[in-house]
């Protein structure tokens, strides 16, 4: 299949590693060298504002969906493609689900986390089958990683989660997960 929309979950915040910056910017740039439209959560700060950046610096097109509860905490990117302006964050999710054709999740908090066992769940629940790419930039999710194998070890998973959530270790890795 053909990515022609790619859902991006990070953080509104950078972070305190220079690498998840520098991760974030080579995946966007891929993108709009690659006519990959990103859907994200149409912030201007962290790694949400990284990647929107780098993919309208390379000239690609961004959708940005953020709910109005959010507008002054993120602080909206005025300079993307698209920016829609929803009631509340489970519209917000629901619509970038819809949108996209797969999802990365980079680092990021609560929200984040929130975004991608949300879309994971559902791909159990057969509500899609869309893939899913963890970049594990640096370990920061080596924790989470674990966990979910605990869960899975201790009979709390119907399904292999490998198969359902790919992890990747750079941008150029979740680029080759992609094709």
């Amino acid at each position: 299949m053909q990515i022609q929309n790619l859902a991006v979950f990070c953080g509104s915040k950078s972070g305190n590693d220079e690498a998840y910056t520098k991760e974030t910017a080579a995946l966007g740039s891929f993108m709009a060298s690659n006519n990959i439209t990103l859907v994200y959560g149409g912030g201007n700060k962290g790694l949400m504002g990284t990647i929107a950046d780098a993919v309208m610096t390379g000239l690609g097109k961004v959708i940005g969906i953020i709910p109005e509860i959010l507008l002054e905490w993120e602080h909206q990117h005025e300079g993307i493609t698209d920016l829609r302006i929803v009631s509340d964050m489970h519209t917000r999710k629901k619509l970038m689900y819809e949108l996209c054709d797969a999802a990365v999740v980079l680092p990021g908090g609560n929200g984040t986390l929130d975004e991608m066992f949300e879309m994971l769940t559902w791909n159990t629940l057969q509500i899609h089958n869309k893939k899913i790419i963890l970049l594990n930039c640096n370990h920061y999710y080596d924790h989470l990683i674990a966990h979910i194998h605990t869960m899975q070890q201790q009979g709390f998973l119907y399904e292999n989660w490998q198969e359902r959530l790919i992890v990747c270790s750079s941008a150029a890795e979740v680029i080759s997960a992609l094709g």
